[in-house]
């Protein structure tokens, strides 16, 4: 359906496809249906998207996302691509203000900067100060966006669907459904409500950080096409760091600390944090700006990634196959022992590096080719969290060029483990863990039955292996752990029930509680730390 929507949405645009047709085959792009081997130059893939406008080049940057696919030059020349529009003139953003706000800036604000502070594609930004007194930031979406988003990302889909039908090679790249993630990914970036939640999400996620402000949303100068924050005033980590050199190790551990928190403690992180979007505080604190790329890593992600990084620096090629298994969408067509042959040989080569020169962005990078090279589809996810290690490490290094990232990271992951076994996440993860329990015991029968039916009619040869492992691992992990639940709840019912008697009852009490208490930490620590095997 989406497919020939995106079509209909075309045929209504034929000029403007027509046009970026003339565009594609002047530099090349048309040849490349032949093969691989034809592909345009980097250069021209670069120049074509750039000369067919912003959304094409914000296409270009989403493509350059795909290191599992791409070869590194083609990624390198993508990322030189820029998105910059000359800024609105103040009476179009003043129309823009008080069509959303419904009164014009001098109305709404006490002062508004006619100069913008910063211009790209989907808006600009000018500083104001609100009638209260309070400095504040004003991003104002540009008019007529979402038509030419519409017209050009039909366009896009057409093409996409154009290529794979004329050149079946190109399907093992997916184009369809990058074009479609892409336009569902711009729809989220020019609605501003959908970044003012992300913000809020951040701020009550990160607010117990010490050391970190996040500028919060002024809620009621802010709709769907404008968005009003606090102002902070501060600079740019990169230029704070080169003013005071002997300030960069401890920026670059506070930045660690800040990542690692968001992506393995709260699994909502951000994606872009390139030294524009990082900022130092005149009190030290560091501010995070630009919440329009954002991630999100549930539980199991966050602890397959957990093991997947594990089994790297112990080259542990059978784990990180697992742990990765975990995390990507396999196919029927997944060859299990190659894929970990593969892996095996890449961490063989991550190991004979010396430490200090290892990056975990381009770990997880090589991870996602070979899996890739397997027909292994990555999640848009993993995509993004490569993208922002990549960037994280690069600041990093920009800020402490002496820096052994891989040393801070262990040290930081250190830290946040302590703080995983707190008391109340410690009862938070057990009470996860009772309905997922839950669940399997509801579903496991089913399966079992589902596979001694095939078993019977001839057909077991034909289950795919990884499938069936991982079933049977979860079904003897989650029977271990379910007994060890049970009698750890019996000794705590037990021991509650005579902790209050009298004579000898209140040590036994004590004692029964205290052995449930440690039955229950054991059952949580071993559903985080059980190994995937």
């Amino acid at each position: 359906m989406t497919r020939s929507v995106g079509v209909l949405a075309t045929t209504r645009n034929l000029p403007r496809l027509a046009a970026i047709v003339r565009i594609l085959a002047r530099h090349r792009f048309f040849a490349a249906l032949r093969g691989r081997a034809l592909w345009p130059a980097p250069s021209h893939v670069r120049e074509a998207l750039e000369d067919c406008g912003v959304v094409f080049q914000k296409f270009g940057q989403v493509l350059a996302l795909r290191r599992d696919i791409l070869p590194d030059e083609y990624v390198r020349e993508l990322n030189l691509l820029h998105d910059r529009l000359p800024p609105m003139g103040v009476t179009e953003v003043a129309a823009v203000i008080e069509a959303e706000l419904g009164a014009p800036p001098q109305e709404l604000f006490a002062s508004f900067d006619q100069q913008p502070l910063a211009a790209a594609t989907i808006a600009q930004v000018h500083a104001a100060t609100l009638l209260d007194g309070r400095a504040v930031v004003v991003k104002v979406r540009r008019p007529g966006l979402e038509q030419q988003i519409a017209r050009d990302t039909a366009a896009l889909a057409y093409l996409a669907v154009l290529a794979e039908n004329l050149s079946p090679q190109l399907r093992t790249l997916d184009l369809a459904g990058m074009v479609a993630e892409f336009r569902a990914s711009l729809r989220r970036e020019t609605d501003f409500r959908i970044e003012a939640q992300s913000i809020r999400r951040f701020r009550a996620a990160m607010a117990d950080v010490e050391g970190l402000w996040i500028p919060g949303v002024i809620a009621d100068h802010s709709t769907e096409a404008v968005m009003t924050l606090e102002h902070s005033p501060g600079v740019r980590i990169d230029i704070y760091a080169q003013a005071r050199p002997d300030a960069g190790a401890a920026l670059a551990e506070a930045v660690a600390a800040v990542v690692l928190r968001q992506v393995f403690q709260e699994g909502l992180f951000h994606a872009d944090p390139h030294p524009g979007n990082l900022f130092v505080l005149p009190d030290g604190r560091l501010c995070l700006h630009d919440f329009g790329m954002i991630g999100e890593l549930d539980e199991p992600m966050r602890e397959a990634l957990t093991a997947l990084l594990e089994a790297t620096v112990a080259g542990d090629a059978r784990g990180a196959t697992d742990a990765y298994l975990d995390l990507g969408i396999v196919g029927s067509d997944v060859d299990r022992g190659a894929l970990e042959r593969d892996l095996g040989e890449l961490l063989r080569r991550i190991r004979e590096r010396p430490l200090a020169e290892v990056s975990v962005g381009d770990a997880l990078r090589g991870l996602l080719r070979v899996g890739s090279d397997h027909r292994v589809r990555n999640p848009g996810v993993l995509l993004l969290l490569t993208r922002a290690f990549l960037i994280a490490e690069s600041v990093l290094r920009q800020l402490d060029p002496d820096l052994n990232v891989v040393e801070v990271f262990r040290r930081q992951l250190g830290d946040i483990a302590a703080r995983r076994y707190e008391p109340r996440r410690l009862a938070a993860r057990a009470l996860r863990a009772g309905h997922q329990m839950e669940q399997l015991l509801a579903t496991a029968p089913t399966d079992l039955r589902r596979l001694l039916r095939r078993a019977a009619d001839g057909e077991l040869g034909r289950v795919h292996t990884p499938g069936l492992e991982r079933l049977g691992v979860r079904l003897s992990r989650g029977l271990e752990r379910l007994a060890g639940a049970v009698a750890s709840a019996g000794l705590l019912v037990a021991g509650s029930m005579v902790v209050d008697g009298a004579g000898w009852r209140p040590l036994l009490g004590q004692a029964l509680l205290g052995v449930g208490i440690l039955g229950s930490l054991a059952v949580a620590f071993g559903a985080w730390r059980a190994p995937r095997k």
